[in-house]
């Protein structure tokens, strides 16, 4: 039988809220374990505008490499989709943003200011792209990303973040931690998209403890740039 009018946006509203609750909890979350300084809600709108506006090229520049794509074993194809098409091209395009726009502004003036605004942009995309899935799938699949992709995409932002925090306030090694910055956020997104793209049972299950770690670290990452301030000499090791 055919949805009624009411029923049809009703149904458009639960898969709307159901997109964007999980970015809103983890934004407030984010935003208050921020002590020290609060970050103005004109630059955390600005990052999540920023993390929006790349999904266009990112989508384009996804498509071409699909296309480009050398490979028919399923391994090497999952590969280069997860490391190349997916994990270069969504973590280049979010370090991209935060250098143009967060990294010489006045207001990233303290360590945790890197993770602040690389989740935001981290959670602008991810908007966007559960969005796009959620409409596209339905509920469930909404339900599913609210605890896998999307905390996924903010964990990416911490450690991107964590790293942006510490080369602003380490001017000796400046380049080291801005490539660790991009490099490590690829090689994480990477494994986590190769183990759900081979499709292989053996792969499935790995990705299940290797989800686990990765949220745990970043968790741990968060917590200890934390406790840091700006004037905070402590060595933070790797």
């Amino acid at each position: 039988m055919k949805k009624s009018i009411f029923e049809q946006k009703f149904s458009q509203m639960n898969l709307l809220i159901i997109s964007l609750a999980p970015i809103v909890v983890i934004a407030f979350y984010i935003y208050f374990r921020d002590k020290y300084e609060k970050e103005p809600l004109g630059m955390l709108l600005l990052s999540l505008f920023a993390g929006g506006i790349i999904t266009i090229p990112i989508v384009l520049i996804e498509m071409s490499f699909e296309k480009l794509n050398p490979f028919t074993d399923q391994i090497f194809s999952a590969t280069y989709n997860a490391f190349i098409v997916a994990g270069l091209t969504e973590e280049m395009f979010k370090w991209i943003a935060i250098v143009l726009l967060i990294w010489k502004n006045k207001n990233f003036n303290e360590r945790f200011d890197g993770i602040v605004y690389a989740v935001f942009v981290s959670l602008g995309f991810a908007m966007v792209e559960n969005i796009l899935y959620v409409f596209s799938n339905g509920f469930n699949t909404g339900l599913i990303r609210a605890f896998t992709a999307v905390p996924f995409h903010a964990s990416c932002g911490i450690f991107m973040g964590f790293y942006f925090g510490i080369a602003k306030f380490d001017s000796s090694r400046k380049g080291y931690y801005l490539f660790l910055a991009l490099f490590l956020p690829i090689i994480f997104h990477g494994i986590y998209d190769f183990f759900l793209m081979t499709k292989h049972q053996l792969y499935l299950l790995l990705w299940i403890p290797f989800y686990i770690f990765f949220i745990l670290k970043a968790f741990r990452k968060l917590k200890k740039l934390s406790k840091l301030s700006v004037i905070n000499t402590e060595i933070i090791d790797i």
